[in-house]
């Protein structure tokens, strides 16, 4: 028996396949939304992929995602050039400034091995307090120590966010590093 398939809706489901969290369910209803439902909606989404891929790229000074040569942030006259947060992808940027309690600039550093010593440097130029904003590792214990030896001798104090406890979680339900971390953090009340 001949299997039925249309080859052009296979390539758009293995399409949305590709992204991530995104399984072969969500991906099949995804392309027959596209194709049989709403095909403008699905035209104005490729247009608006098609516009991002080629219009967005990393800002020359600290490598978040930015349409010039300098991000929003970077040329934003008012934020506080003297706080620097490290963080590891340009999504923790759009994170943290959802939050709003960051006014300072960012520098994104996703792996050791890609770290540019000297554009290092560039970003750091004028800088009072270098924040990591990491999630929680050994990987990224060992970034921050790594990054905070390469810049030793700078005028520069080292701080990173608070770890521990998420707000409404049960403790059995806290993996023993962020418990750990809780503890050793600990506030006085």
């Amino acid at each position: 028996m001949k299997q039925y398939k249309i080859e052009a809706f296979e390539n758009l489901v293995e399409a949305f396949g590709s992204f991530p969290s995104i399984g072969k369910k969500s991906a099949i209803r995804l392309a027959y939304h596209s194709v049989m439902e709403d095909g403008f909606a699905a035209m104005k989404l490729a247009h608006a992929i098609e516009t991002a891929v080629n219009s967005i790229h990393k800002c020359s000074k600290c490598h978040n995602m930015s349409e010039d040569e300098l991000c929003t942030i970077c040329s934003d006259p008012y934020r506080d050039a003297a706080k620097l947060c490290i963080v590891q992808s340009a999504k923790d940027i759009l994170t943290i400034e959802e939050s709003g309690q960051f006014d300072g600039v960012y520098y994104v550093i996703s792996e050791v091995r890609d770290l540019d010593e000297a554009h290092l440097f560039y970003a750091v130029e004028g800088v009072e307090e270098i924040i990591f904003a990491f999630p929680p590792s050994i990987a990224t214990d060992t970034m921050i120590l790594y990054i905070e030896d390469k810049l030793q001798g700078l005028p520069v104090k080292f701080t990173k966010i608070a770890q521990g406890v998420p707000t409404g979680v049960e403790l059995e339900n806290i993996d023993m590093m962020s418990l750990s971390r809780a503890l050793e953090a600990r506030v006085k009340i």
